[in-house]
């Protein structure tokens, strides 16, 4: 251990600031009469999608194993479908090997739900959001609304290629050429994330929301029909300043599709050797006795505060990183 390594990563002032940017969200949502809502962070299930990778944490006592969250999504949901009506929550959440300039294994997230709203209006709420906690002249911010840009139209604009239609084959051999990577065996959801993330996602300084995702990339959102006529998932990301800030859903409530992606997802996990995650039987109960439609985001707020702060790591806005707790 060095000499300061106790000392805390962020200054005092960007942790004052911190305090008034989380003081600024709690503002935001009492003024809308959102309901702030707790929910446990260590539960017997956990996300299933291959992505995300949970912290599983040993009891003393044996038993079914626990799941620090990725994501208070789950129980928030059955708040919905107890009847909660419009909720948020500002809490910490957990992913296995995230850990760099914009990931901390622990961080903080905003999570809101809009019964009876569209992806449409909530992408307009997250704008609200965002201009009302990030100063009039960050650079984060254009002076007209954010832009708004489909899945398909970006890849086409930056790389070339239509993403829902291009063969398996060609897409792995332009993401080779592009990422300068040797063919390796990855699925063409490996490909495509690789691509947005290295080659794309970079270029996003202006603050845009990219809309109709694969529907292989669905997780837990509506697919529908695009303008093409391909199934596409009723999904957004906000990105602002070349980073993802923000991914909100049009929310599925039908509990036989979710307990069949449950499924679908632990196959995949079968077949690539990674553990299985017990499924949340609480959820499917929920979904069964009727989850009303809504559209629901979550949201980084370290990230959010890097852009308030206009900080270029996630270390200048936390206490301390996981690394030196």
């Amino acid at each position: 251990m060095t000499e300061n390594a106790w000392r805390p990563s962020a200054t005092i002032g960007a942790l004052q600031q911190r305090a008034r940017s989380l003081a600024s969200i709690r503002t935001f949502f009492a003024e809308r009469q959102v309901l702030e809502v707790e929910t446990p962070l260590l539960c017997h299930s956990t996300a299933t999608d291959l992505h995300l990778q949970s912290m599983q944490v040993e009891r003393p006592l044996p038993g079914a194993p626990v799941y620090l969250q990725t994501s208070p999504e789950f129980a928030m949901k059955r708040l919905l479908a107890a009847g909660s009506g419009a909720i948020y929550q500002l809490c910490k959440a957990f992913r296995q090997d995230e850990q760099g300039q914009r990931h901390n294994p622990e961080f903080t997230m905003l999570e809101w739900y809009r019964p009876d709203w569209s992806v449409e209006q909530l992408m307009a709420e997250v704008e609200a959001l965002l201009r009302y906690c990030l100063p009039e002249d960050s650079p984060a911010l254009p002076s007209a609304a954010f832009a708004r840009i489909t899945y398909r139209q970006l890849f086409l604009r930056e790389l070339g290629f239509d993403p829902m239609r291009i063969a398996d084959e060609t897409l792995a051999l332009n993401a080779s050429e592009l990422l300068r990577v040797e063919l390796s065996d990855m699925s063409r959801d490996d490909w495509l994330n690789l691509l947005m993330a290295d080659c794309i996602e970079p270029r996003l300084q202006s603050a845009v929301f990219v809309t109709e995702f694969p529907a292989s990339q669905a997780s837990l959102s509506r697919i529908e029909k695009d303008a093409e006529g391909d199934p596409v998932a009723h999904r957004f990301e906000l990105f602002c300043l070349g980073m993802e800030i923000a991914n909100g859903y049009q929310e599925l409530t039908d509990a036989a599709e979710q307990q069949h992606r449950f499924a679908a997802d632990n196959r995949q996990r079968q077949l690539q050797n990674r553990p299985e995650i017990p499924v949340d039987a609480h959820l499917l109960a929920a979904l069964e006795h009727g989850m009303p439609g809504c559209a629901g985001v979550a949201l980084g707020v370290d990230r959010l505060i890097m852009l308030a702060q206009q900080a270029n790591s996630i270390a200048d806005v936390l206490s301390f990183t996981s690394d030196h707790a």
